[in-house]
């Protein structure tokens, strides 16, 4: 099994950037995936995540209204879309898959069964 992230890196306050996950080994849409990121000297928290099937996505309170996760099935890709970018929002992301339902995975990093390798995102002037 393997995840892989990427799309990370620079952007100013306010922009945009959309980070993927793309899955081999499994088929995402058997599983809760989210996405996850870890400040230097933080512990890693939860942002987003997605049930099977998408029938429920969770967002952190601090991403609410700016971040989007999103899947595309066929190509067993799981997308974070984050707008509105700012400062706190710089970390290493990292995406993952767990068979606990979406919101233990949301709230729980122990839940993951599966993680990608991080991306770096840099929200900064």
């Amino acid at each position: 099994v393997q995840l892989q992230a990427c799309g990370g890196g620079l952007v100013q306050p306010g922009g945009s950037l959309r980070l993927s996950c793309a899955a081999s080994g499994l088929t995402l849409d058997d599983y809760a995936v989210g996405w996850f990121r870890q400040a230097p000297g933080k512990k890693r928290e939860g942002v987003a995540s997605t049930s099977n099937s998408d029938i429920n996505t969770y967002y952190a309170d601090s991403v609410k209204g700016r971040f989007t996760i999103s899947k595309d099935n066929p190509k067993n890709t799981v997308y974070l879309q984050m707008t509105s970018l700012k400062p706190e929002d710089t970390g290493v992301y990292y995406c993952a898959a767990s068979g606990a339902p979406a919101l233990v995975l949301l709230t729980q990093t122990g839940a993951s069964d599966y993680w990608g390798q991080g991306t770096q995102v840099t929200v900064s002037s």
